[in-house]
């Protein structure tokens, strides 16, 4: 009899928390789809999660608490914030939670102390919408276009116009461009309705129109003609690398600043988060976004010497295979990329060592780096080997981490993880740039010789910190409380 009532208490229990995340799922839909706000937990996604997934992420946030903060606290601040008049923001509803918590906040203060907190989403200035054009439509050009769409909300924000291809635009390619977007054999299906208007020569994304445009050339483009003005051109085929290149963009009728998702030469690198605040948005038109690897070490590399200081250290990366290596063995123009991709592990170069270096200037010449491409698809790790200037400790180098992940500069680019089972397809659809895997950190006995270990989803947590820098240069920035 004891034990019957137990499981029926335990049943209903759940389903109380089911039904709190139900009503939160509600509150997120409208805020974002009518206010342009986007509530997030921890930095994790909340718009388009299923319930699930949302109780599984409060039961995750043991790893930056002393317990999970429970959907009911969580709810009770998304339910004050519908009280508020706030201007288009990102919140975490996870980290005030902890404010909360931590502060013994009593529950009939909670609308005046999330007032209070959140007075400068109150009084922040709205920003014009900023038209956007994806050059290329690979791997990053379709994640790209999946979270423009899924984050246009009512429209402040970035919106994607045009996406530029080398192909004919007919109805076949039009068909099989729209199921690529749909369909993602790593990242699952598009949350979202795509339809084709031949007629537009146009995909139809959400109600959206997005036309796709063909070109061999950049210069040869009118965008206005298609309504698009002042565009942002994000330029993911890495066909353009330099600042002779990419400002070819520029002479395009429609466009005013360029782009690249990949490491340029000539134009400044950034890492959002680490170095954006050096650019000069008022005379600079050409930007780039580095790598995926140099978003993922650079974070882990800013804070450590910050604190710590850096004498020098060894950067090794086990990246999945991307499309530059063949299938099966098969000439290819640089060493070992020739050898099947999916059977072998296969040692190849990486900039990121001398790449930091154009985001960090204070640790030129300290690092060197190594790459070794692996069998699986996504999902890759950075072995941080790093000599210190001063001395620590396992527990004080995982707290510098953790307390890195939870306030400052860097919390959207890092996430900290204590889970001893983690693997590198639990990374997959991270939005941060760096994972740090607690639990597999080295510290040697002078506690001067550390190995860190940082996961990072190459194709998604990259396209976030694109889809950051895209914001900051456009000047549509929102509100952010983290």
């Amino acid at each position: 009899m004891v034990q019957k009532s137990t499981f029926e208490s335990e049943i209903k229990s759940y389903k109380s928390k089911q039904n709190a995340a139900v009503k939160l799922v509600q509150i997120v839909s409208n805020l974002w789809y009518n206010h342009s706000i986007e509530l997030v937990f921890f930095r994790n996604q909340l718009f388009d999660r299923r319930v699930s997934r949302i109780l599984t992420l409060h039961q995750e946030s043991k790893a930056l608490s002393d317990s999970p903060i429970s959907i009911f606290e969580t709810l009770q601040i998304a339910e004050s914030m519908q009280h508020l008049k706030l201007a288009p923001s990102r919140l975490d509803i996870g980290k005030l939670a902890l404010e909360v918590r931590n502060q013994n906040i009593e529950e009939e203060n909670i609308l005046y102390f999330i007032k209070k907190e959140l007075l400068s989403a109150q009084e922040h200035k709205s920003f014009a919408p900023k038209d956007v054009v994806l050059y290329g439509f690979g791997r990053i050009g379709r994640l790209l276009a999946r979270e423009l769409i899924s984050k246009a909300g009512a429209g402040h924000q970035l919106r994607l116009r045009a996406i530029v291809t080398r192909d004919n635009v007919d109805l076949k390619t039009l068909q099989k461009r729209a199921t690529l977007l749909q369909n993602d054999s790593i990242h699952g299906d598009f949350e979202g309705v795509v339809e084709v208007d031949e007629t537009k020569e146009a995909l139809i994304i959400n109600g959206a129109t997005v036309y796709i445009i063909s070109a061999k050339n950049p210069e040869e483009i009118d965008y206005t003609k298609y309504g698009i003005e002042h565009a942002l051109v994000i330029d993911n085929t890495g066909a353009f690398r330099d600042n002779e290149e990419l400002a070819r963009h520029l002479t395009a009728k429609g466009a005013s600043q360029v782009l690249l998702t990949a490491p340029g030469k000539g134009v400044p690198n950034i890492v959002y988060g680490v170095n954006n605040d050096m650019i000069d948005l008022e005379n600079t038109t050409i930007f780039s976004a580095a790598s995926c690897t140099t978003n993922a070490i650079s974070p882990i590399l800013e804070v450590i010497q910050r604190t710590l200081g850096i004498k020098h250290g060894h950067i090794e990366t086990i990246h999945s295979y991307t499309n530059d290596q063949n299938l099966v063995d098969n000439m290819h123009k640089k060493t070992r990329r020739g050898r099947a991709a999916a059977l072998n592990m296969v040692i190849t170069e990486t900039g990121a060592g001398s790449a930091v270096a154009k985001v960090l200037p204070e640790l030129a010449g300290k690092l060197t780096s190594n790459a070794i491409r692996v069998p699986v698809p996504n999902g890759s790790l950075a072995i941080l080997n790093l000599e210190l200037n001063k001395k620590t400790s396992v527990e004080e180098l995982n707290n510098i981490l953790k307390e890195s992940a939870l306030y400052g500069s860097l919390v959207e680019q890092i996430k900290f993880s204590d889970n001893v089972e983690l693997v590198s397809s639990d990374i997959i659809g991270t939005s941060a740039a760096s994972v740090v895997d607690a639990p597999a950190t080295i510290v040697s006995a002078d506690g001067k010789h550390v190995n860190l270990y940082v996961w990072y989803d190459n194709e998604y947590g990259y396209t976030h910190q694109v889809m950051r820098l895209a914001r900051h240069i456009a000047g549509v920035r929102r509100y952010t409380y983290y």
